[in-house]
């Protein structure tokens, strides 16, 4: 799969057409992708043991096919790949030619107990 995570991209077909945001999980085996603040759906759950029932909103997968990278012109694109002379494989940008920096990876912050 040519998406990483920490990668910008913009929704291209969907209820969330027009939005833009950062690749938090990739699915390599579905070809899906789970953006941030995209494609969210609400999930009530049951009071049990004392604890009330609530409505979680968590984030769904959504098809590669349904977005696509934002280069650093702020313009949809498509990832290709070079490859130089000692075999080192780097992801381009189609229109501009441009190498495609490595995306900040989000911090997950660990609870210390």
């Amino acid at each position: 799969m040519k998406f990483q995570v920490g990668d910008q991209v913009k929704i291209t077909t969907g209820k969330d057409k027009g939005k833009t945001g950062t690749i938090t999980r990739v699915i390599p085996g579905k070809n899906e992708v789970v953006v941030a603040g995209i494609n969210l759906y609400a999930k009530h759950t049951r009071p049990m043991a004392g604890r009330p029932g609530e409505k979680v909103v968590l984030e769904r997968p959504l098809e590669a096919a349904k977005i696509a990278i934002l280069n650093d012109q702020s313009q949809l694109d498509r990832i290709g790949y070079s490859v130089d002379k000692k075999g080192n494989k780097t992801r381009i940008f189609k229109k501009t030619g441009k190498v495609i920096p490595e995306p900040k990876k989000p911090t997950e912050e660990k609870s210390k107990k």
